[in-house]
């Protein structure tokens, strides 16, 4: 018989049942080493398996299963193939199953770009004694996809994104740094993290950003093989500069800095300036980055000179961190829970009272280029005081 399990978060009492799992792999090993894990949770029903894109295809009409896992490498049709026509027809969350390499970083970074709710390592099957933590980590990443909000792709396969961060893209792609204003140092700073969902929220909030915007650093929860991938992929898009923190770096205005994916990323005072610090230390919130580690830097360093920003993303991490930049007295900001893909860490910042202001994701550029230019000014300011506004994208203020 079924056991009732608690039901995942943002979604309704309909779904108060078990999470219905379709697993895609054409390795007939991965295939069973997942379902074995999914059968340690009794919230989570595997109702099958699929070896290829096609068989997935029929079973999903037959299952109607709540979340798939998918394989990015596959014959007849690759992953990334049948994602998008997925997406298109059929949206639903999905888990990609991916190898840790460069180009599986790039494969997977198009995936979330598509749609895919999280990614997923391929298991170590060498590696027996890490299976446990693998299991604890795919059960997690499915239920959160299982109470995510997945959105079409419309005809072109472009996923949900702002008609400001759209029309500003191609004159991105084509030379706009060329023409940007010259750049100047700042001792103000931008602090953003994220986890789940977070590349693609991200990519939309530093698009809108202008080239000469203060310095940004960046926690987003990813693994030491895809920060590096992630960075060059957002430099590509952005008029700001973006690249992988490095140690002892000055942080300038118009950079952003995105920390390794095995590292903490902390910022430090140097005279007047602002420079990057990288640490190996261990998990914060069984993160490497975490976020908190970022945040507590700022409130310490920056304080009333920074703007913190909590997107999209699984558990609590960063929460913390913002309430104490809040009461550094930075301004903070959280993405709203209608277009965040998991409600988790935002939703924190929220209950806690560490988010001076609740924005929809598209409104989110605006609203920081707008502070910054606020900061440029000596202004009397209370530690832990909200800031009215009239931003038409606001959702609502803390106070």
């Amino acid at each position: 018989m079924s056991q009732q399990a608690m039901s995942p978060p943002g979604k309704s009492a309909e779904f108060r049942r078990r999470i219905r799992v379709l697993i895609v792999d054409d390795s007939a090993l991965v295939r069973q080493l997942l379902t074995d894990m999914l059968a340690r949770d009794r919230s989570i029903e595997v109702v099958g398996v699929a070896g290829d894109a096609h068989m997935a295809r029929e079973k999903i009409k037959q299952l109607n299963p709540d979340v798939l896992t998918l394989d990015v490498e596959m014959p007849k049709m690759d992953g990334l193939t049948f994602l998008r026509n997925l997406m298109r027809l059929r949206p639903m969350p999905v888990v990609m199953v991916s190898s840790l390499t460069e180009h599986g970083a790039d494969v997977t970074l198009d995936a979330l770009a598509l749609g895919a709710v999280d990614y997923l390592a391929k298991p170590r099957l060498d590696i027996a004694a890490s299976l446990p933590e693998y299991a604890d980590e795919l059960i997690e990443k499915v239920k959160a996809a299982a109470g995510a909000s997945v959105r079409a792709l419309d005809a072109h396969g472009l996923g949900a994104q702002s008609s400001a961060s759209r029309a500003l893209a191609p004159s991105l792609l084509s030379g706009a740094r060329g023409s940007a204003r010259p750049l100047r140092t700042t001792d103000r700073i931008i602090a953003i993290g994220a986890s789940t969902g977070g590349t693609e929220a991200i990519k939309e909030v530093l698009v809108g950003l202008p080239p000469d915007i203060p310095g940004v650093v960046v926690a987003q929860h990813i693994p030491k093989a895809f920060s590096g991938t992630f960075a060059r992929r957002m430099n590509e898009y952005c008029q700001l500069r973006v690249t992988e923190a490095e140690h002892g770096q000055q942080v300038l205005a118009g950079h952003a800095y995105v920390a390794p994916g095995d590292r903490h990323l902390r910022i430090a005072r140097d005279g007047t300036r602002y420079v990057l610090e990288l640490d190996d230390g261990a998990p914060v919130n069984r993160h490497k980055p975490s976020v908190d580690v970022l945040f507590r830097s700022v409130a310490q360093c920056a304080g009333r000179n920074a703007i913190g920003l909590l997107l999209t993303g699984m558990g609590k991490d960063g929460a913390r961190g913002l309430l104490e930049m809040r009461e550094a007295g930075s301004h903070t900001l959280a993405q709203d829970e209608a277009t965040s893909v998991v409600w988790g860490m935002p939703g924190e910042a929220v209950a806690i009272g560490a988010a001076e202001r609740v924005l929809a994701l598209p409104h989110i550029a605006a609203a920081l280029a707008t502070l910054a230019s606020a900061l440029d000014i000596a202004r009397p300011h209370r530690p832990g005081a909200s800031t009215a506004s009239t931003d038409p994208g606001e959702t609502y203020e803390q106070h």
